[in-house]
């Protein structure tokens, strides 16, 4: 049996090793340009071209036709996607699954819903990776998936809030008011997949310090912890430590963000994905 794990590029990963893995990519658009989120995209290019960019900015996700040609002829596929509060990815998959399973009578295909962006679907991703692996039927499958993404949460801080304002995110008086602030906002994405703002807080320290009180409210204790930046190692080394300094073996793991994440994330932000409660 053909196996396949997918996900949107909101996924923040374009491969994996030692798994049969596709990535479908998100885009960013503005009046003037298009920027496809797929590996080798200048992500620093892009971000100057959006701060001195005045009009909307805005992202596309994939269509139906893009998640069926990315399940391939795959007779499994395990699929998530970005939050179905920021995107119409998990509405395009979910037709391209009816569709695809109606083309192919035996195949078994799961989208999710991460209700998030980031580094939490790196962890879900992980857990499929996971019972591919093992014996598991699909149906068993569906279950230990489903119960995970109950346990897995995203945080965020952000130094600009522009690109949202620009998406309709936020409002542009929010945006102005935190760049003249020099605020960070640190927020979470809610149990509907929509980004809510928790505190704001002066610097890195401070965002990190608050950070990771929320995840230890939300019973973490030690666990996979995923963090993506852009442009910003230190934050991300900082909280890195300072999980460390109270739980000596958490697994965690730094990437960088790539576009779209990039988009929203922004220069010197910060994305958390964490195993909790």
């Amino acid at each position: 049996m053909k196996c396949r794990i997918v996900a949107d590029s909101s996924a923040n990963m374009y491969e994996r090793d030692g798994v049969d893995f596709v990535s479908v990519p998100l885009k960013i658009v503005t009046a003037e340009r298009e920027f496809v989120d797929v590996k080798g995209t200048d992500i620093a290019g892009m971000l100057s071209y959006l701060q001195s960019y005045g009009g909307k900015a805005g992202t596309y996700c994939p269509n139906v036709l893009d998640w069926i040609e990315a399940f391939g002829d795959a007779d499994l596929i395990l699929a998530v996607t970005i939050t179905s509060g920021l995107s119409g990815s998990f509405a395009a998959a979910m037709r391209a699954k009816v569709d695809y399973e109606a083309a192919h009578k035996d195949a078994k295909v799961l989208i999710v819903d991460s209700l998030s962006a980031g580094p939490e679907l790196e962890l879900i991703i992980e857990k499929m990776e996971e019972v591919i692996n093992s014996e598991m039927t699909f149906k068993e499958m569906v279950k230990v998936i489903t119960e995970y993404c109950t346990t897995t949460h995203t945080l965020f801080s952000l130094k600009k809030l522009e690109n949202l304002a620009k998406n309709n995110r936020v409002s542009h008086t929010a945006a102005r008011i935190a760049s003249i602030l020099g605020v960070r906002i640190v927020g979470k994405a809610n149990s509907q997949g929509v980004l809510q703002s928790l505190h704001k807080c002066r610097g890195d320290s401070q965002s990190v310090a608050f950070i990771f009180e929320e995840m230890q409210k939300h019973g973490y204790n030690g666990g996979k912890l995923r963090l993506a930046h852009c442009f910003n190692p230190q934050i991300a080394s900082e909280l890195s430590d300072t999980v460390h300094r109270v739980y000596p073996e958490a697994d965690v793991r730094i990437t960088e963000c790539t576009a779209l994440c990039s988009f929203y994330a922004e220069k010197g932000g910060l994305m958390v994905g964490y195993e909790g409660e």
